[in-house]
């Protein structure tokens, strides 16, 4: 969790649908993972 904090959007949420949270943050995990390659 500590590397989410790198992205704003996801720290404070703004999105009101839960379903918009979860694609930034899925979009978010998927960065992570394709900066450790």
């Amino acid at each position: 969790f500590a590397w989410l904090q790198n992205f704003r959007r996801l720290v404070t949420r703004y999105e009101v649908k839960v379903e918009n949270f979860l694609g930034f943050l899925h979009l978010g995990c998927i960065l992570i993972l394709l900066r450790q390659f």
